[in-house]
């Protein structure tokens, strides 16, 4: 963060337009600098492609603190749509990427949506939908949630650029809660109401690295 440029702005990356309604229609307001929020697509190619273009092509975008978010399914017993998953780290074949301000944004959500469960713990990608057996699977690696963009965004994100990431997303679907079963669409609206609840919480971990260190 250069002080003779401005703030590095804040770019929020999710793939759905479901999520990008969440996120456009929430609280914009109490940001610490510009914020964009960009739709990747679904899947870890078109995030990988979406947000490597966004960082090269938009010159506001170039030192972007980067974050992921949206929908992601729970791989733990006990998990409940509308939970919160906060990523230590995200995983995928390639690479593992260290997220930055984890017990930050964790306070901020808590704070911000003081009746959701936190779960804090590896994220893991995957380039289809996890269902089943395979859940069991990832929970082994040690990985406490699956998604298909947040790897590959924050992957992307890195090999642009030295920047601090992260990976935020609420569960939509669980072990005892696939999106299979018919208490889904339960699940999806509870879901959708958590990420439009979320702003205020990122954009206050965003300040929190504005701030001069010491």
């Amino acid at each position: 963060m250069n002080a003779q440029t401005g703030p590095s702005p804040l770019l929020i990356a999710c793939a759905l337009g479901i999520e990008h309604l969440a996120l456009r229609t929430g609280d914009r307001g109490g940001a610490g600098g510009p914020v964009t929020v960009l739709r990747t697509g679904m899947g870890p190619r078109a995030a990988e492609r979406s947000v490597t273009r966004a960082l090269a092509e938009d010159p506001t975008l170039g030192d972007a603190v980067v974050l992921a978010t949206g929908f992601c399914a729970g791989l733990a017993p006990g998990m409940h749509p509308g939970d919160l998953v906060v990523a230590e780290e995200t995983r995928d074949p390639r690479s593992t990427v260290a997220c930055v301000g984890t017990d930050r944004l964790v306070k901020e959500l808590a704070r911000a949506l003081p009746r959701r469960t936190v779960h804090t713990g590896p994220l893991t990608g995957s380039d289809h939908v996890v269902r089943g057996p395979e859940r069991a699977d990832l929970l082994a690696t040690g990985a406490i949630a699956v998604d298909m963009e947040s790897a590959a965004t924050l992957l992307s994100a890195v090999r642009a650029g030295a920047r601090p990431v992260a990976a935020v997303r609420v569960v939509v679907d669980a072990p005892e809660h696939e999106l299979v079963r018919i208490g889904t669409v339960r699940g999806g609206i509870s879901a959708f109401r958590v990420l439009r609840s979320v702003l205020p919480a990122f954009f206050e971990w965003h300040r929190s690295l504005l701030l001069p260190r010491r």
